[in-house]
């Protein structure tokens, strides 16, 4: 008996959203079918990639890395660079050196890094905080005023500084806010219910559902995106309905089998390699599970996953 498949027919769609301006504005999310079901509908806007720089320039990257950004000694020219890799949508500049146990960069400088960023691309703009709730919701209230006009998208506002994030970011100064939780299908939906009674629009707010590396728990990164897809398409939830974006260069570049040297493990091969894969099988797997786009850094990696969703369209 020959087999007939059945398309899955959902009342609802993710929520689709414009970073950037002009031409080179990118759309994320509008999907009302599952993650890369192409076969059965609509898939929106096809998945799009982000290239992620650090303040902190090239510090400790590998050789594939120095070789790509040679000449660029400066986060703006580093991001001139980052958005001319094959396979770039949007550019992501991570402020990692504001953090306050770190080099506890000012959030003056980090503003003239920002501006500096965003005057030498053309490709819309992701900013990314340090991880100390303090110190971003400080850093995102100033760089948004800096680049208002800009459609920007930060990353991310978290449960603890959501108020001082959103009324900055999302109301003040009109930009994107990405809502970030900890794998977690309920505390994702509190956080956009709170960001929404802020008077955030929904259609400004991403998800940030968190992630980890292929083989560390990813799991629970699996399950949490296939109940959120499932409820905001299924179940027609519009609290669930922002479109998904995950940072994967921070997680894939920072476990052992990305780190250790080759000379500790050369049965592993060379650590290089290792890093670029580790890169690849986490941003596919997300994308399958439902990210909208993912941030990368690797040259090989950015190309690596843009073939993939070409060849999935």
């Amino acid at each position: 008996m020959p087999f007939k498949r059945t398309p899955q027919k959902f009342n609802a769609a993710i929520n689709a959203m414009t970073l950037g301006t002009g031409d080179n504005a990118v759309t994320i999310g509008g999907a009302s079918v599952l993650p890369l079901y192409s076969f059965d509908g609509d898939i929106g806007n096809a998945p799009k990639i982000g290239v992620e720089i650090s303040d902190l320039g090239l510090e400790g990257e590998c050789v594939g890395m120095t070789e790509f950004y040679a000449g660029a000694s400066t986060p703006a020219e580093m991001a001139a660079k980052a958005e001319k890799m094959p396979g770039a949508d949007f550019v992501c500049l991570r402020l990692e050196g504001a953090d306050p146990n770190g080099h506890n960069r000012s959030v003056e400088e980090c503003v003239e890094i920002a501006k500096a960023v965003a005057g030498a691309i053309s490709l819309p703009l992701v900013i990314e905080g340090c991880k100390n709730n303090e110190k971003d919701a400080e850093l995102f209230e100033k760089i948004a005023a800096a680049l208002e006009g800009k459609n920007v998208l930060f990353l991310s506002a978290k449960e603890e500084n959501h108020k001082s994030v959103g009324a900055a970011v999302g109301l003040a100064y009109a930009q994107k806010v990405g809502a970030e939780s900890s794998v977690d299908i309920n505390l994702a939906k509190q956080l956009n219910v709170l960001l929404t009674q802020l008077g955030v629009k929904a259609e400004n707010i991403a998800m940030n559902l968190g992630s980890a590396a292929a083989g560390y728990g990813f799991e629970y990164v699996a399950s949490t995106m296939d109940r959120v897809k499932a409820a905001a398409l299924g179940q027609n939830d519009a609290m669930l309905q922002m479109p998904v974006i995950t940072p994967v260069a921070s997680e894939a570049w920072s476990v052992k089998e990305a780190m250790v040297d080759e000379a500790d493990f050369p049965e592993w091969g060379p650590q290089e390699d290792r890093g670029v894969r580790m890169e690849i099988a986490t941003a596919a797997a997300c994308l399958a599970c439902g990210s909208d786009a993912v941030i990368l850094k690797h040259p090989r990696s950015v190309a690596t996953i843009s073939a993939m969703v070409a060849a999935l369209k």
